[in-house]
């Protein structure tokens, strides 16, 4: 695996790939990767000929500096499982790398990074959106991979690659989960034991939701008081949003007519969790 931390190494290196016609998959993250991310590798392995991963901690979409400041770290640790997977090239730059002095544009997003994450972390999306603009121009994939797990992400930057007519394809790809029902997510490291055992209502509420609409349940008030009243069982257990909403406008709905996206965003502790399902 081949290492590259500058830009203009990074654009020739994928520049001789396409020039050698060469299809190229990429997978950005933020490191302390677990096997969510090495999915999203494999997936990459089998539909490209060579994979280029990132790992860069983007300062720019976190709204707290605290946050930024602890989100985990491991990179020789990331290497290995990278390594150990196939991957062509890690691409890992440093933040004046990818924000030099005097660095002033970013791109927002507008309706679909309003709702759910985007009103309690304001700037969060527009954060996200530059950053993966740029490593598109510095990678230049023919198609990337993101986890539904952050599916607002995912729509977010399906609608800027389209609206600014990115020459790539946005692959989401499903939740990976441990095997009790919790999703991946770097941020789980944080969690106590206690906490770990109370995160699993999130995808205890996720089941309740789908099991409603199955059995014929299509008020969605109906079915988010019903989620609500799962994790709010839980001792120590803060929401901060839960909706029902349409999967591509994120647009809140009355009623469950059609594929419809479940979002959670909750505290456990100091700990933010999101999840979410599509119930169809």
């Amino acid at each position: 695996m081949k290492i590259i931390s500058h830009i203009t190494d990074m654009q020739r290196w994928s520049e001789a790939r396409r020039l050698a016609g060469k299809t190229i998959a990429f997978v950005p993250t933020m490191g302390f990767l677990h096997e969510g991310h090495l999915s999203l590798v494999r997936e990459g392995k089998k539909r490209g000929d060579v994979v280029i991963v990132s790992i860069f901690v983007n300062p720019m979409q976190f709204n707290q500096q605290a946050d930024f400041a602890t989100y985990p770290r491991s990179l020789e640790q990331d290497q290995l499982m990278l390594e150990e997977v196939g991957t062509d090239v890690l691409f890992y730059p440093n933040a004046p790398e990818i924000y030099p002095e005097g660095f002033q544009t970013a791109i927002e997003v507008d309706k679909v990074s309003q709702p759910l994450c985007g009103a309690f972390r304001p700037g969060h999306f527009r954060g996200v959106a530059t950053v993966v603009a740029k490593l598109f121009n510095i990678t230049k994939p023919h198609f990337a991979l993101f986890g539904e797990k952050d599916f607002q992400q995912c729509v977010v930057i399906k609608r800027m690659v389209k609206d600014l007519n990115f020459d790539l394809e946005v692959l989401p790809m499903p939740t990976v989960r441990e095997p009790d029902g919790l999703a991946m997510s770097s941020r789980n490291a944080r969690l106590s034991p206690t906490e770990r055992q109370t995160s699993l209502c999130l995808a205890r509420a996720l089941h309740r939701a789908q099991d409603l609409v199955a059995h014929g349940e299509r008020q969605a008030s109906s079915v988010l008081q019903a989620v609500q009243e799962i994790i709010t069982g839980e001792g120590g257990v803060r929401i901060e949003y839960i909706s029902l909403c349409h999967p591509e406008t994120l647009e809140e709905v009355a009623e469950v007519s059609g594929p419809t996206l479940l979002a959670l965003a909750v505290w456990v502790g100091d700990v933010r969790l999101i999840d979410n399902c599509v119930i169809r």
